[in-house]
């Protein structure tokens, strides 16, 4: 599967008050690894930023002066992101924005979901964290994502640290349910009894591979969630991050 991860950066916060995109940063991801294959370009807006806006950005008209137009681009991007499924960050804001630069080169450009479908990772936040905040921020900390080298917004820099946030939000020991150590140590451990099973219990023997896959397993799990259920009926200690 081929998503792409995409943010934008933009003048002010509505394109109907005529705002427009000054950054457009996308990450591949091929299987939900990243292909290394990016896309990132600054844009000359022909407009003013609103207030607050360049403080979020650092990005200035000055600096934007000698950068390309959207439609100097335009057909390059939408080469690029054209059959994939974007994920984005608060999707409708983003959408809104190219929506509108594309309305400014004729009826024949369409619209974006014409090209794509879309996962908004706003969307999949709170219904797995209802009531709680949902930023690009606090996911970072909730899913200990390193974005301590965020200090302005930036679209490729966020679209990088969003590709983690998202393979967090969607994998790992959060997908069944351990995301949150505190939650779960806040319940009550579940009483279990089984009845006893006639005869000779059957013997599942294992290769040593499948053995080191699940020890390697269980090291993620750790690493996602600050423990793993297994620990609880086998020893740490045979669960040790081995060499790669």
């Amino acid at each position: 599967m081929r998503q792409i991860i995409l943010d934008t950066e933009t003048t002010g916060l509505e394109w109907k008050k005529g705002n427009r995109v000054v950054e457009i940063g996308c990450v591949e991801l091929l299987e939900r690894r990243p292909s290394g294959r990016n896309f990132h370009r600054y844009l000359k807006p022909d407009c003013e930023f609103e207030a607050g806006a360049q403080e979020v950005t650092g990005l200035t008209l000055e600096f934007l002066a000698d950068k390309p137009r959207f439609d100097e681009i335009a057909e390059e991007f939408l080469g690029y992101i054209d059959g994939a499924e974007l994920i984005i960050h608060n999707a409708a804001f983003d959408l809104g924005f190219l929506d509108s630069e594309l309305s400014r080169l004729g009826p024949q450009y369409g619209r974006m979901l014409d090209r794509v479908s879309v996962v908004d990772t706003l969307l999949l936040a709170r219904e797995r964290f209802p009531g709680q905040r949902n930023s690009l921020d606090a996911l970072c900390k909730r899913l200990g994502v390193d974005n301590s080298h965020r200090q302005l917004h930036g679209a490729l820099l966020d679209a990088q640290i969003l590709a983690d946030v998202y393979i967090a939000l969607t994998s790992g020991q959060e997908e069944i349910g351990f995301g949150e150590a505190e939650a779960a140590s806040a319940r009550p451990a579940a009483v279990v009894s089984f009845a006893p099973v006639a005869g000779e219990r059957p013997r599942i023997v294992t290769v040593e591979a499948e053995r080191e896959a699940h020890l390697r397993r269980l090291v993620h799990l750790r690493k996602k969630a600050g423990r793993a259920v297994w620990d609880e009926v086998e020893p740490v200690a045979e669960a040790e991050p081995l060499p790669a």
